[in-house]
């Protein structure tokens, strides 16, 4: 098996027990993240049996229901059987959705029709279940220029109360770059560099704003190198459905191709004490950070449910989600 074919693997190839994609510590070198892509026609339940996992339920699609029972829940009685309703979705290029988290012992299910991620790590404290709703994600636009993108900043340090999980979304418009410069987070170094596994799931979509060709083939690019932690070779197109694992070494970019734009959902957790994302460029395209100075961001961000139309293609426009700006990370 090749450094690429280990750690990229197509939509489909981790089908198992009903959803189109697992990702846990079945998979040799796999220990500290987990990742679950679910499809629901409205006739059964996806099911989350209680374990030793904190998970982020995660709607990329449609009108779904996440009932459980185990947890505190702030929008209903606790230790009784919760029902949650999410808001409709109308896909990943159209701002951020509801997000559900469920807490370590926590049994639920998932209903509804559409298509959904859960996120999962390990982890042994008991927190209540939280339900963030699409207008209360901060929305952050990143980077400039041809490095603008957009990051839904629902599961990461100071905004969810979690004791592993670091998630999040991005949204790369066609032709931008995002995951970049390169980066790791590979090594403990307090205050500088934490130890993180990483899960990349992709989508791609014409860009908005364009017609529908029947014949596109919407993709993006992905690439993930060695660094003295390990050798990994990732180097290769990237469509709906794939997912890309990152245990170790540099990562990036992700680009979205012309005519089509780019989404990713990211999965971080590792064995340090502390839940934090610190990572470390490479030190061979760390400065081109410097360059954003001064560059205006893409004006077709933010994307969001409010822009001109609903179809894939509909520029984007603002609403009244939580925006903010930074050009320091590196998603």
């Amino acid at each position: 098996m090749t450094g690429s074919t280990r750690w990229l693997h197509r939509r489909g190839d981790l089908a198992r027990d009903g959803w189109e994609s697992v990702v846990d510590d079945t998979l040799p070198g796999w220990q500290h993240t987990g990742l679950r892509i679910g499809v629901l026609d409205g006739s059964t339940a996806l099911e989350l049996p209680a374990g030793a996992l904190e998970r982020m339920v995660v709607p990329l699609e449609g009108t779904l229901t996440v009932t459980h029972d185990g947890g505190e829940d702030a929008e209903g009685p606790t230790g009784a059987q919760n029902t949650i309703e999410l808001a409709h979705r109308i896909g990943v290029f159209h701002g951020p959705g509801d997000v559900v988290y469920l807490g370590v012992g926590v049994t639920a299910s998932i209903s509804g029709t559409g298509r959904v991620a859960v996120a999962e790590a390990p982890a042994t404290e008991q927190i209540p279940v939280q339900v963030i709703r699409a207008a209360d994600v901060p929305v952050e636009q990143r980077g400039a220029g041809a490095s603008s993108r957009q990051v839904h900043n629902f599961g990461v340090p100071g905004g969810l109360r979690a004791q592993k999980l670091i998630v999040c979304e991005v949204i790369t418009p066609s032709e931008n770059w995002s995951s970049f410069p390169a980066h790791k987070h590979d090594q403990a170094i307090p205050g500088v560099e934490s130890r993180l596994e990483e899960i990349y799931y992709f989508e791609s979509d014409v860009a908005r704003g364009l017609a529908r060709p029947e014949q596109s083939d919407p993709f993006g690019l992905f690439a993930a190198y060695s660094s003295p932690a390990g050798e990994i070779d990732i180097a290769g197109l990237v469509r709906t459905g794939d997912v890309a694992l990152v245990p170790y070494g540099y990562h990036g970019p992700a680009a979205a191709a012309p005519g089509y734009d780019l989404y990713y959902f990211n999965v971080m957790a590792g064995p340090d004490p502390e839940r934090v994302w610190n990572i470390t460029d490479d030190p061979a395209h760390g400065w081109i950070r410097g360059t954003w100075d001064g560059q205006e961001r893409d004006n077709r961000l933010p994307y969001t449910s409010a822009s001109v139309g609903d179809e894939p293609g509909a520029a984007g426009a603002a609403d009244s989600t939580t925006t903010t700006s930074t050009t320091e990370n590196g998603l």
